[in-house]
């Protein structure tokens, strides 16, 4: 019921973005998400991709700091409100969420999210039946 996400850590400073997004690149891995959030020293780069490990491994053996964590990766119509539909289906059942980002491919919305809490968020998913995605479902989405 869950995805794979990397979590890239990389210097706040210029041109350390472009090294990590080569380094995958040569790895032939291909982007379906990417979120990233700064501080003053440091950014996480967290991103869906078509194939978590082969990335996870070409970014460790160069060097990079780089974590894989499970998110959920759940799937909504295209309407305004269905995201906070949603939403609300977790907060009802007690579901906190770490982070969230979003995004529209063929015509669908697409929330990826982390929560403290994934069984709860699972049972959620179960009991409202929402659709999740696996790895498989969103490569073959772009």
């Amino acid at each position: 019921m869950t995805i794979n996400q990397l979590s890239i850590f990389i210097e706040n400073k210029q041109g350390t973005l472009l090294q990590v997004l080569d380094l995958l690149k040569k790895a032939g891995i291909q982007l379906i998400a990417t979120n990233l959030a700064d501080t003053v020293e440091y950014g996480i780069l967290r991103i869906i991709c078509s194939d978590p490990q082969k990335a996870y491994e070409a970014l460790k053996g160069e060097g990079v700091a780089v974590a894989m964590t499970e998110v959920f990766a759940v799937e909504i119509d295209n309407e305004a409100g269905r995201g906070a539909d949603a939403i609300a289906s977790f907060v009802n059942k007690g579901v906190s969420i770490a982070y969230l980002y979003s995004f529209i491919v063929d015509g669908k919305g697409i929330l990826i999210f982390r929560t403290d809490n994934p069984e709860l968020a699972a049972e959620a998913i179960s009991n409202d039946g929402l659709c999740t995605l696996t790895e498989q479902d969103l490569s073959s989405l772009v």
